[in-house]
């Protein structure tokens, strides 16, 4: 089979694993905030680039003949400053050295990344002419947050002519990622089109959630997104899209930091979802105090868990999955809860690579 190369501007991003823990120097840019307003009608935008000899800025915030005035700092951070700009959206970026760059600690910075399809025409994950589902963006109200939110919702070919309720799939991303990450990188589309035209899967609508939150520390964030999960993300699905309402039909799926999340709900909401499958994820094993309550917590719920849930599913990149070791010192604790679940392993790693293929498999035996 002939290999393509593609370069395609859809949108990816970049996983920092947050089941990872790195050790490495602070720079300005963790903390910069590369967009703001000084109080007089200029908006000052800055990027952290220690190495450059020259920076400018360019696109729709620039007015047309007007000489920026840039300058740098001690600690590496660049500074242009842009007057007279109105309340408005616009479009920018800085020039490097003579090199267009994208502002990399914006909201959206994950988002303009290019994607290399590198494979075959036939790869499990490639666009193929088969029917084609829709893949909506949409907003919702997060209760517990007070913020207006952003999801991504596949549903199947025919589903704007069809009558029919179909079970929910929630599928969550990674740490650093966006709920952009499994439509684009993650070719969630694709894989679903083929997999339903071979009739390898169950029609189902697949919700891809943003799993990300602000908060001081991720132990903060993970259970802020179970509170989203259960109390605006699943209502607002269940109000908007023809679905079978009940545990029955419901699966949640999570890789790395959306395993924890997907561990997380597990744990509280074990009624609500009849599968689980966490995908390269695993509590902290050195947390020894949070070991002991998710021990109590397992212990408490494992008889109602064992009935209530059909499957529970980990699964891990191989051994030089960064998340290898936390995975499998906490199935230790599932074994002495007597809960009982799978377990698989394949090469891979930490990367998109194993989770096209974690959802490739998953998709085919949920809801049957």
């Amino acid at each position: 089979m002939k290999k393509k190369l593609i370069i395609s501007s859809m949108l990816a991003m970049v996983v920092l694993p947050l089941s990872a823990q790195f050790n490495r120097t602070p720079t300005p840019n963790d903390t910069l905030q590369s967009v703001r307003q000084d109080g007089n009608g200029n908006v000052v935008l800055s990027i952290y680039a220690p190495q450059a000899r020259q920076v400018s800025i360019a696109g729709d915030i620039m007015p047309w003949g007007k000489k920026p005035d840039v300058r740098r700092a001690d600690n590496g951070v660049w500074s242009v400053t842009v007057p007279g700009v109105k309340d408005g959206v616009y479009r920018y970026h800085f020039v490097v050295d003579g090199v267009n760059v994208y502002d990399p600690v914006a909201p959206t910075a994950g988002e303009t990344s290019a994607l290399a399809c590198i494979g075959s025409d036939n790869a499990f994950y490639a666009m193929k002419n088969v029917p084609h589902g829709a893949v909506a963006q949409r907003y919702y109200h997060s209760q517990n947050l007070n913020a207006t939110r952003r999801l991504h919702v596949w549903t199947p070919a025919g589903y704007e002519k069809s009558a029919d309720s179909l079970p929910v799939l929630y599928l969550i991303h990674g740490g650093g990622d966006t709920d952009n990450s499994w439509p684009g990188v993650g070719a969630a589309g694709f894989i679903l089109d083929n997999l339903l035209a071979e009739g390898k899967m169950k029609p189902m609508i697949v919700v891809m959630p943003n799993g990300s939150i602000k908060a001081d520390r991720m132990e903060d964030e993970v259970p802020l997104f179970e509170e989203d999960l259960v109390q605006s993300i699943i209502p607002f699905i269940e109000s908007n899209y023809r679905v079978v309402a009940d545990k029955d039909h419901r699966a949640m799926a999570g890789l790395s930091m959306g395993g924890m999340e997907t561990l997380e709900t597990m744990l509280k909401d074990y009624d609500k979802f009849a599968y689980f499958w966490v995908l390269s994820s695993g509590w902290f094993a050195n947390n020894k105090p949070a070991y002991a309550n998710y021990q109590q917590q397992l212990n408490k719920i494992a008889a109602g868990f064992n009935k209530n849930v059909r499957q529970l599913v980990f699964t891990q990149g191989g051994t030089e999955d960064i998340a290898y070791h936390n995975g499998k010192e906490m199935l230790k604790l599932f074994d002495q809860a007597g809960i009982k679940y799978e377990y698989s392993e394949a090469p891979g790693g930490h990367t998109w690579h194993t989770w096209r293929n974690n959802l490739h498999a998953l998709a085919q035996r949920i809801f049957k």
